[in-house]
């Protein structure tokens, strides 16, 4: 079994997530949340960031970490064991560009109930669910406006 670690991001602005459309070669992928696979000198934080500019084309920045999933699928060669480190994240646009080179097809905002049904994946549902309770509970007590200088929170 081969061990490998990824790290994303929930990516909202004014109240929308941040989805991707992957189809490869006329295939139907299904929608996902951007995330990837943590290089050699990156801190998780740095690939949770990194993964999503180049996924997407999103400038974001991380509010807070919340959570992993775990899931295995069979590779070429071995079954692999997939632990992924999540983030909450707030965008500072509605601006995104899917990466064509990883066959992202569409990329785009939604609302919470559109983003939760698009998510072709159980475990990014529950963590899109867990992300959006967290923003929710942030802006309720007004905390964005206390740590930073936040455009996304009118």
């Amino acid at each position: 079994m081969i061990e490998a670690v990824s790290c994303g991001g929930v990516v909202i602005y004014r109240w929308k997530i941040l989805l991707l459309y992957k189809n490869q070669n006329g295939r139907y992928m299904g929608w996902v949340l951007p995330k990837g696979t943590v290089e050699e000198t990156e801190t998780y934080r740095q690939t949770a960031l990194r993964e999503v500019k180049e996924e997407s084309g999103a400038t974001a920045e991380i509010i807070k970490y919340i959570g992993k999933t775990q899931y295995t699928f069979k590779g070429n060669d071995d079954i692999v064991n997939k632990t992924v480190h999540w983030y909450l994240m707030s965008a500072n646009s509605f601006y995104c560009k899917p990466q064509s080179e990883e066959f992202f097809a569409d990329a785009g905002f939604y609302k919470f109930h559109e983003a939760y049904h698009l998510l072709k994946f159980n475990d990014e549902r529950q963590i899109l669910k867990k992300a959006y309770f967290e923003y929710s509970e942030l802006r309720k007590n007004k905390d964005f406006a206390k740590k930073k200088n936040w455009k996304g929170y009118k």
